[in-house]
């Protein structure tokens, strides 16, 4: 037995995010998908989609798939620009074609229907077709369960919106607030609406942070849903404080400002890790970088860490996202001489780099004891592009006690400051090894026997 004093509570292992079973089926790429109900071992699957970007899914609360989406399916409607909804035995639902949606990144959203069951919405935005705020219904009580679009591409408003759409779940743990900008003016401005059991809310606008007219602009919110970040394509990153009962956005730090003229940063996507304490962001040009980022520090942006550096111009880095397990997982695309991009794949594109996901091992860790391993999951003979689903936090819970618990009556719990230690164990049979990393430690004396 190995003994180790960490610095009295006693941990025991335990796995982050196992109860968030909505979000344990991720589709995406070129027929790829992964299932985390394993939480130790996800394992690729085969889904029936062929999306370079946009994609979203959503499982029951057992884990089991319930239906996915994904934008620009030019295999299966040639020359279209739409999405596809499909089921978990990869059919498109009924009504399930052509809705909102082009090429793009982070075009559309799932949240349940809140109070209603095997209801859920679908919110698109138009970045460069088909302009404006969308949603559509899914009703998976339909067909035997196999699900239906009841309501499709209704119009709440039309002017052209950002490649960066997000959802978080209200404090009261039913509802959500879904978060969009504009980028057809120069503007400051955040788009809200509240989906409410009363259905969707007016719009609501809220004027703070740094203005600008990018369309590549990305919303991301913290794990515990405190922190929000902003980042765009000509440089741009701020960080603000979120109030999940109010809706309100507060407390603007830049980390980057705009740049006014080229060079440019060129931020692409980014994730926060569990606890908060560290962002990574990818860049992507001439050269790809992946970036680490101490928002603990009071100026981050000189605590950035290059994690990766390529200089292939065919290999492209795309999206980074939270999984289940803790871990934050990454995307390449293999750029082949295909004008104007290599997409769809030809059949015989296949290599290292669109069959496999760069995985962050220990994203709560400074630099190099992260853990960044390119290239390291395997996607089962399938292939990815650029974009990784655009899921909300599922199963955020109840901000209980606040003003807005309204449906629990619980008592606070601790703040994020005061998160109970975790303890994360992987076993990884190739290397007859197993790595155990922790979190929220410090200040704390503890006791692990393994």
């Amino acid at each position: 037995m190995k003994r180790f004093n960490l610095s009295g509570f006693v941990l025991c292992i335990c796995i982050a995010a196992s109860a968030q079973n909505r979000n344990l089926v991720w589709c995406f790429g070129d027929s790829s998908g992964i299932d985390f109900n394993n939480i130790t071992t996800p394992v690729p699957i085969a889904t029936g989609m062929d999306a370079r970007g946009s994609c979203c899914s959503i499982a029951d609360t057992s884990g089991n798939l319930l239906f996915y989406a994904s934008g620009s399916d030019l295999l299966q409607i040639p020359y279209s620009e739409s999405v596809i909804v499909r089921n978990n035995l990869n059919q498109i639902l009924q009504n399930g074609d052509s809705l909102v949606g082009t090429a793009w990144y982070r075009e559309h959203v799932i949240t349940d229907m809140p109070a209603i069951s095997n209801q859920f919405y679908l919110f698109s935005v138009g970045v460069t077709n088909n302009y404006g705020f969308w949603y559509s219904v899914i009703d998976m009580s339909q067909n035997s369960g196999m699900g239906a679009v009841i309501q499709k591409n209704v119009q709440l408003l039309n002017f052209k919106c950002t490649d960066g759409m997000t959802a978080i779940k209200h404090g009261n743990g039913r509802d959500w607030w879904v978060l969009f900008r504009r980028w057809d003016t120069v503007n400051d401005n955040f788009y809200k609406y509240l989906v409410t059991p009363a259905g969707i809310s007016s719009l609501i606008t809220q004027s703070i942070g740094s203005a600008t007219d990018n369309n590549n602009t990305r919303i991301q919110f913290s794990h515990d849903g405190n922190k929000m970040v902003i980042i765009n394509y000509r440089g741009l990153m701020e960080i603000f404080d979120f109030n999940r009962c109010t809706g309100i956005i507060s407390n603007p730090v830049t980390i980057h400002p705009e740049p006014t003229w080229p060079p440019y940063n060129e931020f692409t996507f980014c994730e926060f890790s569990p606890s908060g304490r560290f962002l990574y962001v990818t860049s992507y040009w001439d050269t790809c970088y992946l970036y680490q980022y101490d928002l603990l520090s009071p100026a981050p942006a000189a605590t950035r860490i290059t994690l990766d550096t390529i200089t292939n111009d065919l290999i492209g880095i795309g999206s980074l996202k939270l999984a289940p397990d803790g871990k934050i997982y990454l995307t390449h695309a293999w750029e082949c001489t295909a004008f104007p991009y290599c997409y769809p794949y030809p059949d015989s594109v296949y290599n290292t780099v669109n069959m496999y996901l760069s995985v962050i091992n220990y994203p709560d860790s400074l630099g190099s004891a992260c853990g960044y391993a390119p290239f390291s999951f395997y996607l089962g003979g399938k292939r990815t592009y650029y974009g990784l689903p655009n899921n909300p936090d599922y199963e955020l819970p109840t901000l209980a006690g606040s003003p807005c618990d309204t449906l629990t009556g619980l008592t606070p719990g601790p703040s994020p400051k005061e998160r109970g230690a975790e303890l994360f164990a992987t076993w990884v049979s190739s290397w007859q090894k197993l790595f155990v990393n922790a979190q929220n430690l410090k200040g704390k004396k503890v006791t692990v026997e393994v």
